[in-house]
């Protein structure tokens, strides 16, 4: 009951804020424990969608891809710590329970994993994917099976010596039931496309061999449902930046929506020879088979679902599969507008110049959130001068660095269609609503490959000029120089991928990445007025009904 008072009071506040000239008297409350206070981070939002357009049979189907999804969260518990069971078993006190399953384990995700249980120690970078003891030089010099692979555990013998063992091995019985369960709704699935995928990804998952599954999966362009499921992002290992963690995602088309989007990824090629950066690091295609539509996801499960929650998805991350058919662009609606909702309009309310805030819109933030993800497809993904790929050559670095690339592109990509008269909106709404999102998007932590790309980014707009600070506090955007700031920005991220150039990115992490004091203090004046960091999920079959 406590926790609801709390949070009762933090809507009254938050409401006050935009009624400027009332007073509203706020009864004074026990002030909340250190761990409820870390509870409160999180804003609950209930995961719910309209079911009334699907068929019989997608009904039957949406049950089976939910159960399928949810056996995702025991997998990424194992790559993100260990034991789960031993973990939550150890702990008495119940608040701390639940912050650790928000958070996969120990340590707080949206704070730059730093330890909250005690005995526990630092993360490690690796996760779980390695030895905690091992070093890069001991893995750099071991000869070990499919060492570079992104579906497997490195682990030590009796001996000590290093060896691999597969995700489909370690997890045989676990994927054999996600299977079932996938092949059981194909029989269902009356959309050749998505039956063919349930299929293939069925199959996969016993395998480890995704990329027949991922071009399925780009073939699809009639279903109404759709699962993303298997090891797929690679953020939790922070030590090499390559080995992938299982998630899932259960989504619904909003087909609306999605017609409305369906034009703009046939601009990448026009884009991506107009990038402002020499062109040997654009020389590449990007490929045109891409698809954009917008979704209302009802289910998260895995590392998606872990500390700050993703609301737009770009795959398949393929190098393969992206240069011969694109990637698909998929935009979380309803996830995205409850942050936009609950956390994007109170951050404006306190940090962004009160003559600008009228330029923060929800339809600015899709579309930044939209062409963020599409400019994904931009850029270069192998590097020009024989050092592989760009996420191998820039290894733990290769995450932030590309979040950062498909924040700057994405703003870019909005600013050629406003000239070319494709996007109507005014695009002060876009640069205002892009420099809330910062604020939103940092305090995810120096963890986070997105909060580590908006510290970086807010640091370079700084010293660019691309904004300044009132008396007040608050900010406000220099719409020049912004534009200025992006083009200098997008060059810089563009060049140092393309040329591997990972000791070049360190040093741009090590000076841009991190939150200075004056921008913390900034920061806690959002704390203070308990705006959450991030939502967390009520979710699942009962939520829907079924």
């Amino acid at each position: 009951m406590k926790r609801i008072a709390i949070l009762l009071m933090t809507t009254v506040f938050a409401f006050s804020c935009k009624e400027q000239g009332k007073k509203v008297l706020v009864t004074e409350d026990v002030k909340p424990t250190e761990m409820q206070q870390n509870l409160n981070k999180y804003v609950p939002v209930k995961l719910s969608a309209d079911l009334s357009s699907l068929t019989d049979n997608e009904r039957k189907m949406l049950p089976l891809l939910i159960d399928a999804a949810n056996k995702m969260n025991d997998l990424f518990w194992y790559e993100a710590y260990g034991d789960k069971d031993a973990l939550l078993n150890g702990i008495t006190d119940e608040d701390t329970k639940k912050f650790v399953e928000i958070n996969y384990g120990p340590w707080d995700r949206l704070n730059g994993n730093k330890a909250f249980v005690d005995g526990v120690g630092e993360k490690p970078d690796g996760a779980n994917f390695y030895p905690k003891n091992m070093t890069k030089e001991e893995f750099a010099s071991a000869e070990m099976e499919d060492k570079s692979s992104i579906y497997n555990f490195v682990r030590r013998d009796e001996n000590g010596k290093l060896y691999t063992i597969p995700y489909h091995e370690k997890f045989k019985t676990e994927v054999k039931e996600v299977s079932d369960l996938l092949l059981e709704a194909s029989k269902l699935a009356d959309d050749a496309g998505l039956k063919n995928y349930l299929e293939l990804r069925a199959a996969a998952l016993l395998n480890d061999e995704y990329q027949a599954s991922d071009l399925a999966w780009m073939d699809m362009k009639t279903n109404t449902l759709d699962i993303v499921i298997g090891p797929i992002e690679t953020y939790e290992d922070q030590l090499f930046g390559n080995k992938a963690a299982h998630e899932g995602y259960v989504l619904i088309k909003d087909q609306e929506w999605s017609e409305r989007l369906a034009k703009f990824s046939a601009y990448l090629p026009e884009l991506q020879k107009g990038l402002p950066v020499d062109a040997a690091y654009k020389k590449e295609t990007p490929g045109t088979d891409s698809d954009l539509n917008a979704y209302d996801v009802v289910y998260y499960a895995g590392d998606c679902n872990s500390g700050g929650k993703t609301i737009a998805i770009n795959l398949p991350n393929d190098e393969e599969v992206q240069l011969q058919k694109g990637t698909r662009r998929l935009q979380l609606k309803n996830a995205m507008q409850a942050k936009f909702d609950k956390i994007v309009l109170p951050i404006s309310d306190v940090l962004i110049d009160e003559s600008q805030r009228k330029h923060v819109t929800f339809d600015a933030f899709f579309a930044n959130t939209m062409f963020h993800e599409v400019a994904h497809g931009l850029g270069i993904k192998n590097t020009i001068n024989g050092k592989g790929t760009v996420r191998e050559a820039l290894k733990e670095h290769a995450s932030a660095l590309e979040e950062g690339k498909a924040d700057i592109l994405g703003l870019y990509m909005i600013q050629q269609l406003h000239a070319k008269g494709e996007l109507k909106e005014d695009i002060k709404d876009n640069m205002v609503t892009f420099m809330a999102g910062i604020f939103r998007s940092v305090r995810f932590g120096a963890s986070s490959a997105h909060g580590k790309a908006n510290m970086i980014r807010f640091n370079f707009f700084k010293e660019q000029g691309a904004f300044s600070q009132n008396e007040d506090g608050t900010f406000k955007v220099n719409f020049d120089k912004m534009e200025t700031a992006m083009k200098d920005l997008s060059k810089l991220i563009l060049t140092l991928q393309g040329n591997g150039d990972y000791d070049g990115v360190a040093k741009l992490v090590a000076e841009k990445g991190m939150i200075y004091e004056e921008l913390q203090a900034d920061l806690d004046k959002l704390s203070s007025a308990n705006i959450p960091v991030d939502v967390v999920f009520e979710q699942g079959k009962e939520v829907l009904g079924l």
